[in-house]
């Protein structure tokens, strides 16, 4: 499988796509931008999120797990030194923390077991672990 995008970008802005589905990215005004879309960082931890609750879908079914629905909270914490260019800083995140509110009849053992296969499987969680980016899951009952 090969995941492909196309991306038009003008000042900050940039307009990505995707099949048919558009996404903006852009800086806010005091960056440079026009403030039309959530920063690139942002929208890396929307899409975080947008695996994680893909991921836990699927699981659910195998593991026959009773989810109705989850609510993300997501921290990423940067240094901006570093994509400034301060090359002692790594230019990216430094931790993540999921915080995952999980609607469900299930139990918190459940939803452990249902988080640990999710982060496994989730190609967005796996690439910041390969990256060496702290990972901090909390995932609850709502």
């Amino acid at each position: 499988m090969i995941e492909k995008i196309t991306a038009v970008s003008k000042g900050m802005n940039t307009t990505g796509k995707s099949h048919d589905h558009t996404v903006v990215i852009d800086e806010p005004a005091n960056m440079g931008g026009t403030d039309d879309g959530a920063n690139p960082l942002a929208t890396l931890l929307i899409s975080l999120a947008g695996c994680e609750n893909a991921i836990a879908n699927f699981v659910a079914k195998e593991i026959d797990f009773d989810l109705q629905g989850i609510d993300f909270e997501i921290n990423g914490d940067i240094d901006p030194k570093g994509m400034m260019g301060d090359k002692s800083v790594r230019p990216y995140f430094q931790k993540i923390t999921v915080n995952a509110k999980v609607q469900t009849s299930e139990s918190e053992d459940r939803i452990k077991e249902l988080q640990e296969i999710v982060d496994s499987r989730c190609p967005i969680y796996t690439t910041m672990v390969a990256a060496d980016v702290e990972m901090v899951p909390n995932w609850e009952k709502a």
